[in-house]
């Protein structure tokens, strides 16, 4: 099973480069027929001053977002799992608070960015059977998941963008249980946090003046705290003007973490993003 997921993984990464090494070699080949063609000037030629390009500087975006996801999987705690599945509607019907959003700082080809997502729900329900005592019980479940990348525009051309990044992506979950009334004081509270190490890349496709398809992954883990870490999202954006954009697209995520003592969380969870974004310079 794991082998698979390791591969799964890989492939993703593939998939998604593939296309992008191919286009950048046939932009080689048509620069080298320009060279060959005499569409460069010659060494003896006088040199032009170049116009200050668009790409100079830094520029910023800030990309608040909601992520309408359903989750299943397996998760445990002691030796102990159980198979957990929540539609977008389960969640959301029992959303206390969340925020997610992402960022992004980009010089030249240098590229800096960071996404979060942060959510907490909570459910309570009467025992049919009182328990110790105890007359109903009350759940609350957090979780805080931050990426930071750094990474690199290793193709920059007007039909394809493509970028290469390395990063990390932290992981706090956490579960609160309690029973009313509690006589005995028999309470869980308990958390796991974690961090993996990411490779990734991503690839932007114009297909006109304003709107471009935004190809993107990352994959992580590899047993040195996850078991397997990824996801890949494609996501579709379009520019209403200078400084604003929206995004609509499709993601999704995988976590196998398995630590002791008995600590299991392997699951899935994917669904419809919506999106803006603001394009400070």
């Amino acid at each position: 099973m794991t082998t698979r997921l390791h591969l799964r993984g890989l492939f993703i990464v593939i998939v998604m480069a593939t296309p992008a090494l191919l286009l950048c070699l046939h932009l080689n080949a048509q620069e080298q027929l320009a060279v060959g063609n005499g569409q460069t000037s010659s060494s003896s030629s006088a040199q032009t001053t170049t116009p200050p390009s668009d790409n100079d500087g830094w520029h910023f975006s800030l990309s608040p977002y909601l992520w309408l996801a359903g989750t299943h999987g397996t998760v445990g705690a002691l030796g102990h799992d159980a198979s957990a599945h929540a539609s977008v509607g389960d969640l959301l019907s029992h959303l206390d608070i969340g925020a997610m959003g992402a960022a992004e700082a980009r010089h030249k080809r240098l590229l800096l960015n960071g996404d979060m997502i942060w959510s907490r729900i909570s459910d309570s329900s009467a025992l049919p059977v009182a328990v110790l005592g105890a007359t109903s019980a009350d759940v609350r479940v957090g979780q805080f998941i931050w990426t930071s990348k750094f990474g690199y525009r290793a193709i920059d051309h007007e039909r394809i963008k493509a970028d290469a990044n390395v990063g990390v992506r932290y992981w706090h979950s956490g579960q609160k249980l309690s029973f009313n009334p509690s006589q005995l004081g028999i309470d869980f509270n308990g958390s796991q946090n974690w961090a993996d190490i990411l490779i990734g890349g991503r690839v932007l496709l114009p297909v006109g003046e304003s709107t471009a398809i935004n190809l993107t992954g990352d994959v992580g883990g590899w047993d040195a705290s996850a078991k397997l870490d990824y996801q890949f999202a494609t996501v579709l954006e379009h520019k209403l003007n200078a400084k604003w954009s929206l995004a609509a697209g499709y993601r999704y995520m995988f976590v196998d973490y398995r630590k002791s003592p008995g600590a299991v969380y392997n699951v899935v969870t994917s669904g419809a993003v919506l999106g803006a974004m603001l394009h400070l310079k």
